[in-house]
């Protein structure tokens, strides 16, 4: 299956209005789905900003799954992007979930050099 989106709109005031447009495309095929997205944000009277991100995941069972991404964070104007890395992996049974993920960051604040190490662990339950 392949999905589409597109997405735009406005906000803030007129002198420092942003308009946003996300475009977004997703391919699926036996255990696999591969996304990637645009979105970009041009500031009236600021830098513009602009995130480019894909993700591919895979499905393990029907009980578990495995998704890496990335997303790099262009600032107009920068010479560093900041690029952001994940790996994830969660596991229902019944009506629990456990989650836990990875991510890396590069040129965190569009600063070169900086590095920053982050993980998350999950647990939800539905009832």
């Amino acid at each position: 299956m392949i999905w589409f989106y597109f997405g735009q709109g406005d906000a803030g005031p007129p002198s420092g209005e942003t308009r946003a447009t996300t475009m977004h495309a997703s391919y699926a095929i036996g255990s696999f789905t591969l996304g990637v997205a645009n979105t970009k944000n041009d500031i009236t009277g600021a830098v513009n900003r602009e995130v480019d991100a894909y993700q591919i995941a895979y499905t393990v069972t029907d009980d578990m799954s495995v998704t890496y991404g990335s997303e790099t964070f262009d600032k107009g104007g920068e010479a560093v992007d900041e690029e952001v890395s994940s790996l994830g992996v969660s596991y229902t049974s019944g009506g629990m979930t456990v989650s836990a993920a990875t991510y890396e960051s590069t040129g965190v604040g569009n600063t070169a050099g900086t590095k920053t190490d982050r993980w998350k662990l999950g647990l939800s339950f539905a009832f």
